[in-house]
């Protein structure tokens, strides 16, 4: 990861095993949740310029990386109050917490819960989106969760990887004419380098790069996580509206581009009106807008270096 020291680790939190990765120093504590599908290496592209102001622990979340694979724990309580023991007892200090997408979902319930949190920051997380009747029109319901749930359903022996790869819904962005043939070349480079690299994320050659990021942690992902979101088990009957009210710390929230699609099924996590939904439910909330997709910290990745030092200053 270009750091010397670095530190990977285990601590069972609630009688979840959380696997992390820790950049020492003495200075104020940052912890890291990645979204749904990487783990908590997705961040280490950060990880460099971020160390010279946090000391940061980077978590893998239950069903990701090398941390527990246990459905029963997919829920955000379950979760969060893993996290909020692993801040409070094993950093054991005022903490700062960064959440991407899903890891934002969480970042936020634990700022709820606990007065050791001295600022939040949420990247484009899928507050409101995701929950209820509105996950229906979402790209994450009917990409990567309706994904998961049929390969549960459907008890698929074929290797995770490449049946999403074959079944996302980014192809629908590829020219009509030309999508079959394209999608059938790739697929066959898919499956040749998952023969020849088992073990490593997925590369496609002329696959977008950004699509790619979503393939870093599903080597060792758990499609019951995704199926969380299918069912709205994640969220459970905890309604973000009332995690946002709770939260007292300063918050910052990253919020990409949206899009919808001639279905008006919304491209993103957040819409502008969730977003300022937001903002109306917390007292002391900045935002701040990135001209890019959902990987704020990795198609923007100075600007959210930038913008995570201006907001502990």
């Amino acid at each position: 990861m270009g750091l010397k020291n670095i530190l990977q680790n285990q601590y069972i939190a609630k009688g979840i095993k959380l696997n992390y990765y820790e950049v020492e120093n003495n200075l104020p504590v940052l912890v890291m949740l990645h979204a749904q599908g990487t783990d908590a290496t997705s961040f280490n592209n950060t990880f460099n310029a971020l160390s010279k102001i946090f000391h940061i622990f980077s978590v893998d979340c239950p069903g990701h990386g090398s941390s527990d694979k246990d459905k029963s724990h997919y829920n955000i309580v379950s979760i969060g109050n893993a996290i909020v023991d692993f801040a409070e007892n094993l950093v054991g200090n005022p903490f700062y917490i960064v959440g991407h997408s899903s890891g934002g979902l969480i970042a936020a319930y634990v700022a709820s819960k606990t007065e050791m949190c001295s600022g939040l920051i949420l990247e484009d997380p899928p507050l409101f989106s995701c929950q209820g009747q509105r996950r229906y029109k979402t790209f994450n319901y009917l990409d990567l969760s309706t994904v998961c749930h049929n390969y549960i359903e459907q008890n698929v022996q074929e290797d995770f990887v490449i049946y999403y790869f074959e079944r996302q819904k980014m192809w629908e962005f590829f020219p009509n004419k030309s999508r079959e043939k394209i999608k059938l070349k790739l697929l066959s480079c898919a499956r040749k380098y998952r023969i020849k690299h088992p073990h490593k994320p997925l590369k496609v050659p002329f696959f977008p790069k950004s699509a790619l990021e979503a393939y870093r942690g599903m080597n060792e992902y758990d499609p019951y996580f995704g199926d969380a979101f299918y069912n709205d088990t994640f969220n459970g009957i905890v309604l973000h509206a009332e995690i946002l009210k709770s939260i007292s710390c300063k918050t910052l929230l990253m919020k990409a581009k949206t899009n919808y699609d001639s279905k008006k099924v919304l491209l993103a996590a957040m819409s502008e009106e969730d977003a300022n939904l937001v903002q109306e439910l917390m007292d002391n909330c900045e935002l701040v807008r990135f001209d890019c997709g959902h990987g704020i910290h990795i198609e923007k990745k100075n600007e959210f270096i930038q913008a995570l030092i201006n907001f502990v200053k």
